[in-house]
């Protein structure tokens, strides 16, 4: 299991940011990178600085995904049929971390990795307990019976600040949740505007 290194605030605050959308994000408060050189001027970025940012925003908006394993999706990417950029953003959202959070069964991308780490999760029935595994389309998620009264589960349910997207068919009265289809980059709710296409760029170099 990969470990989240750095605080998920800093996130926002290095990319400028609020990537998740959320109200309690440093960036709300001041736009500033962190660290006592965050108030510096910033220049122009290169090319290279452009798509290395693309790459940590949409590396970083998934919560704890090595590098090792998001080049990964990228080599999965490219071998696939159709647009790669397309295709990178199609295997990030079949994680099973990326649909729990997507189904709005937990508050944020960085507890639905625990979540699954957890046991909580079973898909079509069976129970499964590692975040990167791929969803297909037709596939049912569910929150096993024993965690459904959860706190951080009827927390995520009544947050109004996001909905769930129209991939994925959430019934939150059973705690049950279909993969639908997979999304192209427009269906995705990100808050804030995810360049693929740059990250392709960035790995192709």
């Amino acid at each position: 299991m990969s470990k989240r290194i750095s605080a998920k605030y800093k996130i926002d605050r290095r990319m400028g940011q609020n990537i998740w959308g959320r109200p309690k994000s440093p960036v709300n408060r001041r736009e500033y990178g962190p660290g006592q050189h965050g108030q510096r001027r910033k220049g122009k970025l290169s090319d290279f600085g452009t798509q290395l940012r693309a790459k940590q925003k949409l590396k970083g908006y998934y919560g704890n995904i090595s590098e090792k394993q998001f080049r990964r999706y990228y080599q999965e990417a490219i071998r696939l049929r159709g647009d790669s950029g397309e295709n990178l953003i199609g295997l990030l959202e079949r994680r099973l971390d990326a649909v729990v959070y997507r189904a709005k069964f937990v508050p944020t991308v960085f507890a639905a990795r625990q979540f699954v780490n957890h046991g909580h999760v079973r898909v079509n029935g069976r129970r499964v307990n590692i975040a990167s595994y791929l969803v297909k389309p037709g596939d049912v998620i569910e929150v096993k019976d024993a965690s459904k009264q959860l706190a951080i589960v009827l927390e995520a349910v009544a947050l109004g600040e996001r909905d769930v997207p129209d991939y994925i068919d959430a019934d939150h009265a059973k705690m049950k949740a279909t993969y639908v289809r997979v999304p192209t980059l427009s269906d995705v709710p990100y808050a804030v505007q995810m360049e693929p296409n740059l990250v392709v760029e960035f790995y192709s170099r």
